[in-house]
Parts: structure tokens; C-alpha cells; sequence
């Protein structure tokens, strides 16, 4: 397992139960304030869903092409330090931007141009 180097908000793009077994595997990507320099599929959030998930103000981008799989929960999860709860979800990417986000993905992994890092197991 690695280690990632500093905690970010990312967004879910695939949640998978295994039937085996029942564990939840999620592949993510992180959500960065660096303007990615070499992901050109990279998705910059509208202010209006920064806002409305209780993001900063800074500009931030979905990167595409450094996703991370594991198993859900993991134990790199942490609070959004968002108002009074424990919560782990900053809550749900618009649709729209949902479905680009995995058009995005799925064309970079059939050109194999990513290729997720394991987390746990």
C-alpha cells in the first residue's frame, strides 16, 4: 500500500461490491488547486459546485489521470471538517459533470494512458 503524499477531497468515479466477499471498492480521482500540467482532460470545478460542496474558494481541478483505488471505507479517509458532523462526503458532483468526468477516464484508460494505484490490499 501507499501512502498519499497530503490529504485532498477527490470524487468517486466507480464504487464496486464484490460479490465474494461484500467489501466496496471505489476508484477515485483527486481533486487538486495546481492547474495539472500534464493532464490535458483535466476538469476544473465551477465555483458554484466548489460552493455548494463546501470547497474553498480556490480554483481546483479533477485530475484524470492519477486515480487511486481502494477499499471502502479505507483508513486514509478523513472528516470534511465541514460544520458539526464526521462526515467523509463533501455530497454529489452535478450530473452533467459526472458523466465527463467518466467519458474523460474511460478514453484515457482504453489509450492506457492511466492506470489506477492500489491503496490497500
Amino acid at each position: 500500500m501507499e501512502e498519499g503524499r497530503k490529504d485532498r477531497p477527490c470524487a468517486i468515479v466507480l464504487a464496486h461490491r464484490r460479490e465474494e466477499n461484500g467489501e466496496t471498492v471505489v476508484l477515485v480521482a483527486p481533486i487538486t488547486h495546481t492547474k495539472p500540467v500534464f493532464d490535458p482532460s483535466a476538469i476544473e470545478l465551477p465555483m458554484t459546485v466548489k460552493r455548494r460542496l463546501g470547497l474553498d474558494d480556490e480554483r481546483s481541478w479533477i485530475v484524470t489521470n492519477d486515480l487511486n483505488s481502494f477499499l471502502w471505507p479505507g483508513p486514509d479517509l478523513r472528516p470534511t471538517g465541514s460544520g458539526t458532523s464526521d462526515s467523509i462526503a463533501y455530497g454529489f458532483l452535478p450530473a452533467n459533470l459526472t458523466r465527463d468526468l467518466i467519458r474523460r477516464i474511460r478514453a484515457l484508460m482504453q489509450t492506457r494512458q492511466v492506470r489506477p494505484v492500489q491503496r490497500t490490499e
